[in-house]
């Protein structure tokens, strides 16, 4: 795997479908609804799975399609976008490795919610949707994790809705920011690095805005000093302002 350093990150230039056996093992062991099998349990799901390629920007399914397998995001990154009435892409999600989405459902006719999209390079594994419902069937408590799972994203996407519909488009950027910083911010001599392709597109379809609007509260947050940002990063240099902006608590 090559690497390329940029100032002040590293970035990894993913192989797509390169998912060892090892990797592939280690990253199902970090599905929550996985987590709690045995070892030998996992090996035996993992040749369940089939892995796949995508380049930055290739879809992986399209909202409305079929819903006939999960996923699991094992390098790279992926996007999951809806479509709104109003006719805007809404980012409701950027996915790490460890990370699952496609369908949870065990109805034969369902359908994706959303389209997925390699954010960078990805390898993803597939599991159909059928085999998936045979595993429900075997292992009860991937069943009752699943149900609990579904619960707690239907909560979220809730609230995603609420802040979409009564909070300013800067205490939804700095929320969103918090969010990306708490998924996938690491500790860095910058402050909390999130170490990605963020664009000002990616910002305004994570909160329901115009990419205008999102560079330039951008452009004001760092005049403020509350994040710096570069070509493939962005790093929140001061965490308790821009949760003040937010609305949300310091909880440290």
């Amino acid at each position: 795997m090559s690497i390329r350093r940029k100032t002040p990150v590293q970035v990894d230039t993913v192989e797509p479908a390169a998912c060892s056996v090892d990797l592939r093992l280690s990253i199902l062991r970090r599905v929550p609804f996985f987590s709690g099998l045995a070892e030998i349990e996992i090996r035996k799901i993992n040749e369940q799975f089939r892995e796949y390629g995508f380049q930055p920007g290739e879809p992986i399914y399209f909202s409305g399609e079929t819903a006939a397998g999960l996923y699991v995001v094992a390098s790279g990154q992926v996007k999951l976008l809806r479509h709104s009435l109003g006719g805007q892409d809404v980012l409701l999600d950027i996915l790490k490795p460890g990370d699952y989405f496609g369908s949870l459902s065990t109805l034969v006719d369902d359908v994706y919610p959303d389209t997925a999209q390699a954010h960078t390079a990805v390898c993803v594994l597939r599991i159909s949707s059928d085999t998936f419902r045979t595993l429900l069937q075997q292992y009860p408590s991937v069943a009752l994790a699943v149900l609990d799972i579904t619960a707690k994203r239907l909560q979220e996407s809730q609230e995603i809705i609420h802040r979409l519909s009564t909070d300013s488009v800067e205490q939804r950027i700095a929320a969103v920011l918090l969010k990306l910083a708490h998924k996938l911010g690491e500790i860095s001599d910058e402050g909390i690095l999130i170490q990605m392709p963020l664009s000002r597109e990616d910002l305004a379809q994570m909160t329901g805005t115009t990419t205008e609007t999102a560079s330039r509260i951008i452009s004001q947050l760092q005049k403020e000093g509350l994040v710096h940002t570069g070509r493939q990063w962005m790093a929140i240099t001061n965490k308790p302002g821009l949760e003040k902006i937010a609305g949300i608590a310091d909880t440290a």
